[in-house]
């Protein structure tokens, strides 16, 4: 799955586009539990979303709770 193809998915699932690649991240991380989406193409995606800034809401959790 490409970037593009993933917010498609997105939005089709949703009815509206993601507002940043922290809700396109949780979005493919629930994919990926729902056993949709296998460890080659999850790990790619999220590496890229991760690149682009990207936190899930769990690390988002974790950094509040550090602070």
């Amino acid at each position: 799955m490409l970037i593009h193809e993933l917010v498609h998915a997105f939005a089709s699932e949703r009815n509206y586009t993601p507002d940043s690649v922290n809700q396109l991240l949780d979005f493919y991380q629930h994919k990926y539990i729902l056993e949709e989406i296998d460890i080659k193409n999850y790990r790619r995606i999220f590496d890229c979303l991760h690149k682009q800034g990207a936190i899930s809401a769990h690390e988002y959790e974790q950094l509040e709770k550090s602070l």
